[in-house]
């Protein structure tokens, strides 16, 4: 089997999924912008060959490093880079190349804009913020219209864009007057505020597009809050086989599975948010109910996919190349189970407890530490601490404690 895989070398870690590949007998070939000699030693032996490019951006090359690699190991079989960045030009290369095993340009919009993907939620029967778009001044009535239809605040962001930069929280119809004063540099969706708690639906999909693997992460704090306000914040994995604190497990299983056959996701990884309501909202729904957010078609971010590991003791990387390779999860799923929690400091930050304060202490329950890359520094924070337990109130007070601040 030949796999391209589009930028194995961002995130760094992304070569635990080579890995996991080569392992199971795949041909793994690596286009990437990072030189050679630059490259993670274990994505360097885990690799069959690597084609850099210095632009990623710049089409013709990439697709001709892909046709290098079909003429030279034969039919390429996947073209994946499991990240968001890249999903138009992993589309058209399957376009050019003739490999049917993940989307197409066609597919593009759906999984791409977030005022299109209402409709496949709304599809699998999940609940969908109202919402309007916007360009500049020309759309300015009719979003004071909006306004006053769902109330302030209003949440505003790219429709089409990755992460939580460019997004804001207009509190008043000065804020909201102050934002459109100008042509905006791109179309914006503008959503109702949800006052909600967030959650994600993580996993990976077969080649039937059943998720054959599937967990739950919860967030203290939304992403956009993290870094527009610069706050600290702690989020943890919940398996589906443990309890939950606030939420109907059952029922969100059954949802999620839903919403992913909706989308039509096939043999990859997906990360699906959703808020559940904190109280009740007239329009939209229930306190507990939950409310779609967007779906990512890629692993959840950062390091995540190694806390969901450690809280479901498997390994996601062998599970995806397990249904790469035969179609089916072959990995052994009865393990214990736990609440894994991953607590982040700032270095702006003095803190009660020093690090070998928190080694100590949490000896034995602690699974990973380290500093997070300059470039996930600003959403996740400077170091981490990731750790598991039997219980969320002990996942909470370790929390505490790594994040104790001094005085």
């Amino acid at each position: 089997m030949n796999f391209i895989f589009v930028s194995p070398n961002f995130p760094v870690r992304y070569y635990k999924w080579v890995e996991a590949l080569r392992g199971h007998g795949v041909n793994v070939l690596g286009i990437g912008d990072t030189p050679w000699h630059e490259l993670h030693h274990r994505l360097k032996s885990s690799i069959t060959e690597y084609y850099y490019l210095p632009n990623l951006n710049d089409y013709p090359s990439v697709l001709g490093a892909a046709r290098y690699f079909n003429d030279k190991y034969g039919k390429i079989d996947f073209i994946e880079s499991d990240n968001e960045w890249w999903l138009e030009l992993d589309a058209q290369l399957r376009e050019d190349l003739g490999v049917n095993t993940g989307f197409h340009p066609s597919d593009m919009r759906h999984i791409k804009a977030k005022s299109a993907m209402k409709a496949s939620f709304q599809a699998a029967g999940a609940k969908t913020m109202r919402y309007i778009l916007v360009n500049g001044p020309e759309d300015l009535e009719a979003a004071l219209a909006f306004a006053k239809k769902v109330g302030y605040p209003l949440f505003v962001k790219p429709d089409i864009g990755v992460g939580a930069c460019s997004s804001y929280s207009l509190k008043n119809e000065e804020s909201l007057r102050n934002f459109l004063k100008e042509k905006l540099i791109t179309t914006y969706i503008m959503e109702e505020f949800v006052d909600g708690k967030i959650i994600s639906f993580d996993g990976i999909c077969d080649g039937e597009g059943e998720a054959a693997f599937c967990t739950v992460d919860i967030f203290s704090e939304p992403v956009a809050d993290i870094v527009n306000e610069h706050i600290d914040y702690y989020y943890y994995t919940n398996p589906f086989d443990l309890p939950f604190e606030f939420i109907d497990g059952k029922k969100f299983l059954s949802l999620g599975k839903q919403v992913v056959k909706a989308f039509g996701i096939k043999n990859r990884a997906f990360h699906i948010e959703f808020f559940v309501l904190k109280q009740d909202k007239k329009g939209l729904g229930k306190k507990g109910d939950f409310v779609a957010l967007e779906c990512n078609m890629r692993p959840p971010g950062g390091q995540t996919p190694d806390l969901i590991d450690f809280a479901n003791s498997v390994s996601v990387y062998e599970i995806y190349a397990d249904l790469v390779c035969y179609g089916q999860n072959r990995q052994k799923m009865d393990y214990e189970k736990y609440y894994a929690f991953a607590a982040a400091r700032r270095d702006c930050v003095p803190y009660e407890h020093s690090h070998d304060e928190i080694l100590n202490r949490y000896y034995g329950k602690l699974c990973m530490s380290g500093r997070y890359p300059e470039h996930m520094a600003i959403v996740m924070g400077d170091s981490f601490y990731y750790a598991r337990f039997k219980t969320i109130e002990e996942g909470k007070e370790f929390v505490a404690f790594v994040c104790k601040k001094a005085g």
